[in-house]
């Protein structure tokens, strides 16, 4: 089986759910990155270097420097004649392109899988991840999109691949790029961050995360917010950790004064380790967590903090 895999990247790295994608991918056959950009050389050559990899496309020109998925998903679509299965990140980039896709190659989309039981069949969660459903498609190609989460990230290797650079300029007649607003930090990325610390409605105001900004600093973590957290305006919508939010599954997820509703749970529960400080000891978050303490979290993290060199 021929898989082409959608490379997510911004001008300069492969992101670690392309990564993840790729660990999947491997398990339905050869495997090709497709990398889509302007100006991005470097992402192309650390492509290359992905174990377990055959092949990698290189599709460079101006019409595709801000990935606008009216652009690429039409791409695709013209590339997608050897390949069974095309596999991208279940992140925004993935969720924003595949079902265009999809539609254009007039198939189904498999969303968000966490496991491959054959080359048709495939386990993805449904109701908040309370169930698994096992899916089998009986299209001709797969679209399917990745639970990053559940896949670890592929390795680099010294090796040499086949490259196929091509020039294809495709230009969306009713989309056009305006503006992007990114938000800068300089700790670690959400969903890819080895430690998360995440406040929820416990908190009470935007003001108290900045004790978990001091134990995120000892910790080198990333921050996250449960939905309520997000929602009273503690912190901004890309905190947010669950079902409507990021997926992510760190060594090390530090759940604090967040109560654990089934739609964050979702989001969080595939983590390594997960501790929870609740002053409510019937919270639901105690039943997923391997660690828990339960007290006042503005006398509990400022300790835990003074504790860590």
């Amino acid at each position: 089986m021929s898989v082409l895999v959608i490379a997510e990247h911004n001008q300069q790295l492969l992101t670690d759910s392309t990564l993840r994608t790729i660990t999947a991918a491997k398990q339905l056959g050869e495997v090709t990155v497709l990398v889509v950009g302007f100006q991005c050389q470097t992402v192309v050559a650390q492509a290359a270097k992905v174990d377990g990899i055959q092949q990698v496309i290189h599709v460079e020109d101006q019409a595709y420097e801000h990935f606008l998925a009216e652009n690429i998903s039409v791409l695709i679509a013209d590339l997608a004649t050897p390949f069974q299965h095309i596999l991208a990140p279940a992140s925004t980039f993935g969720k924003d392109l595949m079902p265009r896709v999809a539609a254009l190659l007039d198939v189904a989309q498999i969303s968000d899988i966490i496991a491959i039981e054959s080359n048709d069949t495939f386990k993805r969660p449904v109701y908040a991840g309370n169930a698994i459903a096992t899916v089998r498609a009986l299209d001709q190609k797969k679209v399917i999109t990745v639970r990053t989460a559940a896949f670890s990230a592929a390795k680099f290797v010294e090796r040499t691949v086949a490259m196929n650079t091509e020039s294809k300029s495709i230009f969306a007649e009713k989309t056009a790029f305006i503006k992007r607003e990114l938000t800068k930090s300089a700790r670690p990325e959400l969903g890819s961050a080895k430690i998360i610390i995440s406040g929820g409605r416990g908190l009470q105001n935007g003001e108290n995360f900045k004790l978990l900004e001091a134990l995120a600093d000892k910790l080198n973590a990333a921050i996250g917010a449960s939905r309520a957290a997000v929602d009273a305006g503690f912190v901004p919508n890309d905190y947010q950790v669950g079902q409507t939010g990021k997926i992510v599954a760190p060594e090390l997820y530090i759940a604090i004064g967040i109560s654990g509703a089934i739609q964050h749970l979702a989001g969080m529960k595939e983590s390594k380790y997960i501790v929870a400080i609740n002053k409510d000891e019937e919270a639901p978050i105690f039943k997923v967590a391997d660690y828990g303490l339960v007290g006042d979290l503005f006398e509990i993290v400022p300790q835990l903090t003074a504790e860590l060199p």
